[in-house]
């Protein structure tokens, strides 16, 4: 299949970047960082999540932040809810767009939210309801889609049957999530012709993880095959808190120029992107993972 001209980027490292963070980030220093990622061109941004402060305590600021940024005409703006309490708070705090989270392993499921998948599916469901009333849009994400911390390998068809569920309970998107970094290239059509007899392939998005390296690979070989929404994370901040051993997102920067260099257009000006990951390295005391951000950086 011949190679897109745009694509979508959802960028998740003021979310999914910063909420595995050991030092915790203002709020108004996270505002000031997805301001700058606006300005930078992203379409799509998640900011934060309205989860349990206990569970995951860099993220107990998601209003505070949420009201202070300046939202920027045509930018989306989403963030996690596990619930409809948190759609709530979510809805208080001015979002349009939140984002669930199911698992397509069982074990992920009750390690992660304390619920089955089938008891997942249920909650999400109500929250897509409650969610329509409020005319707020419902993101779904799937995790554990190629490869489970306990389990280890997850079945396909597994995954394409969470991503059916997601869809018919009421999200307009379902993304694909490698929430471990195992995915690898020989594995992306597999699990993605699993999914798309469920979910069209314009609902699909795919979001992976750099662990082991493949994490461009996969995006390239899911392009040929018609995927145009990846998720991100700007310097390739973060990794999922409760799967052992994971490391970064894909970063963004690495993504943008692999897309720019196919001549497939994002929106997002690579140079305005590495200076808002300057200023959230800044804040965190380490260097950031992302490959072209650190050799953008290493002569100044």
């Amino acid at each position: 299949m011949p190679l897109p001209r745009r694509v979508t980027i959802v960028e998740v490292g003021p979310r999914d970047g910063l909420q595995n963070e050991p030092e915790r980030v203002d709020a108004a220093d996270k505002a000031t960082f997805i301001e700058m990622l606006a300005d930078a061109g992203a379409s799509v941004i998640e900011i934060g999540a309205w989860v349990r402060a206990d569970w995951v305590p860099q993220m107990a600021d998601s209003s505070t932040v949420a009201l202070r940024i300046a939202r920027k005409p045509g930018v989306r703006y989403t963030g996690l809810v596990p619930n409809q309490r948190g759609l709530e708070y979510a809805h208080e705090a001015g979002m349009t767009e939140v984002a669930v989270f199911a698992a397509a392993s069982e074990t992920f499921s009750q390690r992660n939210i304390n619920r089955s998948i089938d008891e997942s599916i249920a909650l999400y469901a109500g929250v897509c309801r409650a969610a329509a009333q409020l005319n707020v849009q419902v993101r779904g994400y799937v995790s554990t889609a190629f490869g489970c911390p306990f389990e280890g390998r997850v079945d396909p068809a597994a995954v394409a049957d969470v991503s059916r569920r997601l869809l018919d309970a009421g999200v307009f998107e379902v993304s694909v999530s490698d929430t471990i970094g195992v995915a690898h290239p020989g594995q992306v059509p597999t699990v993605l012709d699993a999914v798309r007899k469920f979910v069209p392939i314009e609902q699909i998005a795919l979001h992976f993880h750099d662990t082991r390296g493949t994490a461009l690979a996969n995006v390239l070989t899911a392009l040929h095959a018609g995927v145009t929404i990846f998720d991100s994370s700007a310097g390739g901040l973060g990794g999922c808190p409760y799967a052992p051993g994971a490391t970064g997102n894909l970063a963004t920067e690495d993504l943008i120029y692999m897309l720019d260099g196919l001549g497939i257009d994002t929106g997002i000006d690579l140079a305005a992107l590495v200076e808002a990951s300057r200023f959230i390295e800044s804040k965190l005391g380490h260097r950031l993972p992302s490959r072209y951000y650190r050799a953008s950086t290493a002569a100044r």
